[in-house]
């Protein structure tokens, strides 16, 4: 079962397209990236997989994406983008996971506290620009405050598996993957194995989640 809905924050109009599970026990809200929208190949996956596990997938696009803008805006914004969508997302009795790739992960990490979200799904955080490890964002993975689980390719010019701090969280790592997880021909592994290592961690997360 999908549908859309428009939901007004005081960032903007936001769309939320729901991927309702028949007896859903929770749900997992995914923003996407600065660089692109709802349609990245990790986003969908987890959209096509997860409601026949009890998981209704909720993914959001960000105001400024909806109004068809091609730059984000500033991580403040975001947050206000997110904040304001988060009353549509929770329904009765069902804990939410906030989550989102790259630049939404970041958001997901710096409001979990504050909305109530009971877990984060951090798909390709960017620990730090390209080149640039000197300046590092781990303050925001690490403080989210709730069982995060970082799924990251082992090819990510934002941070590779092996440059994450240690820390209270889970990470799997997708081999060969670059930011938006796409792997090489030449790799070992195809790009529907690396989708199902991403979708297949997440189902066995979720369900450790209670």
């Amino acid at each position: 079962m999908t549908h859309t809905e428009t939901v007004e924050t005081d960032a903007g109009s936001a769309r939320v397209t729901w991927h309702a599970a028949e007896k859903a026990r929770l749900v997992l809200a995914v923003g996407h990236g600065a660089g692109g929208g709802v349609e990245a190949r990790d986003l969908q996956a987890l959209a096509a997989v997860m409601p026949g596990h009890g998981v209704s997938v909720a993914l959001v696009e960000q105001p400024w994406r909806v109004a068809g803008k091609k730059v984000a805006p500033a991580p403040k914004t975001l947050d206000v983008g997110w904040r304001g969508v988060w009353p549509a997302l929770v329904k009765p009795g069902l804990p939410v996971v906030s989550g989102g790739r790259s630049a939404g992960a970041r958001v997901a990490c710096r409001t979990a506290g504050e909305l109530g979200a009971v877990a984060v799904l951090a798909l390709s955080f960017p620990l730090h620009l390209p080149g640039k490890p000197e300046k590092s964002r781990a303050d925001e993975l690490l403080g989210a405050g709730v069982p995060t689980l970082v799924v990251q390719g082992g090819n990510d010019p934002f941070g590779k598996p092996e440059e994450f701090p240690k820390g209270a969280y889970e990470l799997i790592e997708v081999p060969y993957g670059d930011h938006g997880f796409a792997v090489p021909k030449r790799a070992p592994i195809g790009q529907d194995e690396a989708l199902t290592i991403i979708t297949d961690g997440v189902v066995k997360w979720t369900a450790s989640l209670g």
